[in-house]
């Protein structure tokens, strides 16, 4: 399972004295246990440990850009190198031309014709792509592609 491989990372990181890959996956399975708590499981589904990680990845790109716009730089770039390491853990990403493939499907599929089709289409792609994409790409793409280009007057 996925957990346990986080864990044998982790052990493998506090013999190497790899500290940001150590404190990374520290705080990884802290979230797992609290998330454990939260939905009364005792042991968490490879489906669970993905939600968790993903969780954990919104939280470093939202940090990364408040330390681009605040000018710490090096605050940014740590959280960088944390990040790769949570995005390590997730199922092959698909590009973006895959993704707009199964886009341009399901808007034909449930004959989306505009922006009010947008749950929808976001629903039937989601549940396609799974893991494999990340949420907020999707919603850009999908709101490209239900959003007309204006057109020049």
């Amino acid at each position: 399972m996925l957990e346990e491989r986080i864990l044998e990372d982790y052990k493998a990181a506090m013999l190497a004295k790899d500290k940001i890959k150590a404190s990374t996956l520290s705080f990884l399975r802290a979230d797992f246990n609290n998330y454990a708590i939260d939905k009364r499981k005792k042991q968490l589904e490879d489906a669970d440990v993905v939600a968790v990680i993903k969780s954990q990845i919104k939280k470093h790109q939202d940090s990364i850009e408040q330390f681009k716009k605040g000018s710490r730089l090096e605050l940014a770039e740590k959280e960088e190198k944390e990040l790769a390491i949570l995005k390590s853990y997730l199922p092959a990403q698909l590009s973006e031309d895959e993704i707009k493939k199964v886009i341009a499907e399901v808007v034909v599929s449930v004959g989306a014709a505009g922006i009010k089709d947008m749950g929808k289409v976001m629903k039937e792609v989601l549940a396609k792509v799974g893991d494999k994409a990340d949420n907020k790409t999707v919603s850009e793409l999908v709101k490209q592609k239900l959003i007309p280009p204006a057109t020049p007057a």
